[in-house]
């Protein structure tokens, strides 16, 4: 559920730029800092102080919420990425990302592992070391062994993450896809703050494998007394997840609404509804039926290929969808909390200024943060029960409204509403041909219903 600190009021406030006088925009800051060096002019005193002045804002007692951008699906040389961990952290970091959660499959990135440099080369390309040694240096890369025989090794978490994390600017979160199975159905489910590796458990059903999985989550959060999000991957990947299957699996409440992997049906096909379409089946199924609370939609990349540029639609690269999440300071706690509690937007390229949902007038308000001569339209999307034996209606738009600010008011039947935001503006780096700019909300209005069964 969204919160807020006013009663009566869930409100997401604005930040296109995060900490906007502060934060970053961190390519600027290096700029001003090369200038500098350029004319020679030793740093003073006073810009010290202002430096260690903005840090210390982001840790102040009366800290407010912003928005902090993160995404919470990537791979990396543990598993099947073509990247070392530190580059692939250090792209995000570098793209104004906040945080970012390594998920390699079935693995934490940990202890003593070393990987033949001939294999690098094959996933990564003939200059990935090269890249790897202009960034980090001869001193940070350890190599052995000649020829044939010559190794690299792979950095765990603990001992890369000093190197890019930024204290208010950019935090590195534990994570993993726990890759499963279920007659050859993949049944993949990402775990973020994480202490050690969770083996993946399967089922008679998927189902029954995803809620075995989500329940070994579940223990190791209260094992080691931390807070721990799992959300379900791509779940038309292969058509392995039914909307039923998505309904019934009630200790799931997140999923991906969308995913920057070319292969993972995202659009669905004639037989098989779209991913969007499977969420409002399967939020239907479970307020309607199953008086269970509906599932929250993030957005991830998915990313494996770092080298390949814009315009191979073949490749799973980075920067193609993300979590806006609104929290007051950027922890992993706090980051999870705000997820769990479904305070965060999806997109794949739209920025929201705000998202209110008033329960008083039971009004759900969006707020779209402008880029150049881009525009912009809302659709509010719902579900209506079925009345004297008729089926419900499901995923039915309420409402389109054009512009920068839209908002719909509940009329008291509808099981939830949600709203999807769309640019005519294209993606810098499109999955598909035609693809848009997007972001997506939570539902909301649901929380009434269910406190009325």
């Amino acid at each position: 559920m969204l919160f807020s600190e006013r009663p009566n009021r869930v409100s997401i406030h604005s930040s296109r730029g995060h900490a906007a006088n502060c934060d970053g925009r961190r390519r600027g800051s290096r700029l001003r800092w090369a200038s500098f060096a350029h004319a020679m002019i030793p740093l003073s005193l006073a810009v010290v102080a202002a430096a260690v002045a903005c840090a210390d804002e982001r840790v102040s007692a009366d800290a407010a919420p912003r928005w902090w951008k993160g995404n919470i699906h990537t791979h990396t040389f543990w598993s099947d990425g073509n990247d070392f961990p530190e580059m692939v952290a250090e792209w995000y970091r570098t793209h104004d990302y906040n945080f970012l959660a390594l998920s390699d499959h079935n693995v934490l990135a940990q202890g003593i592992r070393w990987m033949p440099e001939q294999k690098v080369l094959e996933r990564g390309g003939p200059d990935v070391i090269e890249k790897y040694l202009g960034r980090f240096g001869p001193a940070w890369v350890d190599r052995k062994g000649e020829g044939e025989a010559a190794e690299i090794r792979l950095k765990p978490f603990d001992e890369f993450r000093s190197l890019v994390e930024e204290r208010g600017q950019f935090l590195m979160i534990p994570a993993e896809e726990i890759s499963d199975a279920v007659d050859g159905k993949p049944v993949h489910i990402n775990a973020s703050n994480i202490a050690e590796a969770i083996r993946p458990v399967g089922g008679q059903t998927v189902s029954e494998a995803i809620q075995n999985n989500l329940r070994a989550v579940q223990e190791q959060a209260e094992k080691a007394g931390r807070a721990i999000m799992a959300h379900l991957n791509h779940p038309n990947f292969g058509y392995a997840v039914t909307p039923a299957d998505l309904a019934h699996a009630t200790l799931e409440r997140h999923f991906e609404v969308f995913n920057g992997h070319p292969s993972v049906n995202q659009l669905g096909s004639d037989e098989k509804p779209s991913i969007e379409q499977l969420w409002d089946i399967a939020n239907t199924i479970r307020l309607a039926d199953l008086q269970a609370p509906p599932l929250f939609g993030v957005a991830t990349d998915d990313s494996h290929d770092y080298h390949s540029g814009p315009g191979s639609r073949q490749s799973s690269r980075p920067g193609r969808g993300w979590v806006m999440v609104r929290a007051s300071h950027l922890t992993p706690e706090k980051i999870i909390q705000a997820l769990q509690a479904g305070d965060f937007y999806g997109s794949s390229g739209v920025t929201l200024r705000d998202v209110q949902f008033d329960d008083a007038t039971r009004t759900l308000q969006v707020d779209i943060e402008p880029d150049g001569s881009a525009t912009y339209t809302t659709r509010f999307l719902g579900s209506f029960p079925g009345e004297n034996g008729s089926p419900p209606r499901v995923g039915v738009e309420l409402a389109v409204v054009e512009g920068l600010s839209a908002s719909y008011t509940l009329s008291g039947d509808e099981l939830y509403v949600r709203a999807v935001i769309s640019s005519n503006a294209p993606p810098a780096d499109p999955v598909w041909e035609g693809q848009q700019q997007q972001a997506w909300t939570q539902p909301v209005g649901w929380q009434q219903r269910l406190a009325d069964e």
